[in-house]
Parts: structure tokens; sequence; C-alpha cells
């Protein structure tokens, strides 16, 4: 499956469960139910790229994701 394709998002273990990611109070529980989703690598992409400012995605909260595309820029950028 493409990392560019949408289909992953079919099958991604939170479909029908939105409201769950976008409220700090589930963070732990939306967090476990991506920690075995099949797709959790394309959310992950996913987030990264758009990037989504909200919510868990590919069990990651806003700001983990910040913090992970801050250490790869200053990675890329220390070559």
């Amino acid at each position: 499956m493409s990392r560019n394709s949408a289909l992953w998002r079919e099958h991604a273990k939170c479909a029908g469960r939105g409201d769950l990611f976008f409220d700090d109070l589930y963070e732990q529980q939306a967090k476990a139910i991506c920690a075995d989703c099949p797709v959790r690598e394309q959310c992950l992409d996913h987030a990264v790229r758009t990037p989504e400012q909200y919510g868990v995605w590919g069990g990651t909260t806003p700001q983990e994701r910040r913090r992970m595309t801050m250490v790869f820029t200053e990675r890329g950028s220390k070559r």
C-alpha cells in the first residue's frame, strides 16, 4: 500500500472512533489503539507530511510530532 494513497485509512483500527483521537482526556486510550494498528506507519507519515496540528495520529500527539520533525530537521541541517 503506497504511503501517498489514502487507502490506508480503510484499514485503520480507529475507523469510526475519531472523537476519541481528538480529546486530550482519551489520549492514552487512543495511543493504545494505535499501538498495534496495521497502518500506524502510514498514519504517522501522513500526520507529519500534512502536518496535522490536532489529535493522535500514528500513536503520536501534535507535540511529539513537532519534536520528531525538529530532530529530523536538525539532523539534516548538520550535514
